[in-house]
């Protein structure tokens, strides 16, 4: 089972990254594997650590996505580097284990703190559908056009139905990364 978090992580000069992941549980273990090259598998290679943050606001996932920043950071409290302020709960890791692969290395870091902040009160359909097209958002170049058209058809159903502001803002940003990014790819066409 694959859960959406936001990882946190700093350079050796501590300077944050905050990105959307994918995460698995094994053993015990918070394992990611991003891609190559990546900011964050740079950031928890020099360092050894990072922050898994929990988060209901969506804004996170587009913002991260689009480079709009909608959030604030804090210090962690165990580990050089920073969590959201504004989560449900976070989690400082500790790098133990790298499995190297030439495009999506697997990183299994351990839990060494969390704190539960808010309570967690649910999804609704519009945060899943925002989640699912910031996935989709970041793989643009590895998916069809067509792909991507018709589950972001699909999704806005959910957006119609039962989104609030903050889901309306995060789609708006994604939406126009998607028609950004194919307007460039159409213009590069005619080029």
């Amino acid at each position: 089972m694959i859960f959406e978090t936001i990882i946190s992580s700093v350079n050796s000069q501590g300077e944050a990254h905050v990105a959307p992941f994918g995460i698995q549980i094994q053993a015990g273990l918070v394992l990611i594997s991003p891609y190559k090259p990546s900011v964050t598998l740079e950031n928890i290679l020099a360092t050894q650590h990072a922050v898994l943050n929990l988060t209901d606001d969506v804004r996170v996932f587009a913002g991260a996505i689009t480079r709009r920043q909608a959030w604030s950071l804090l210090p962690a409290e165990k580990i050089i580097g920073h969590r959201l302020a504004d989560t449900l709960v976070h989690q400082e890791l500790r790098l133990v284990k790298v499995v190297d692969d030439a495009s999506r290395p697997q990183l299994f870091l351990e839990v060494l703190h969390e704190v539960q902040h808010q309570p967690f009160k649910g999804f609704n359909r519009a945060q899943a559908a925002v989640v699912e097209l910031a996935v989709l958002a970041s793989r643009l170049h590895l998916l069809t056009k067509d792909k991507v058209l018709s589950e972001i058809d699909y999704l806005q159903i959910a957006i119609d139905k039962t989104a609030g502001d903050r889901e309306l803002q995060a789609w708006r940003w994604l939406t126009e990364k998607v028609e950004n990014y194919y307007a460039e790819q159409a213009g590069e066409n005619f080029a």
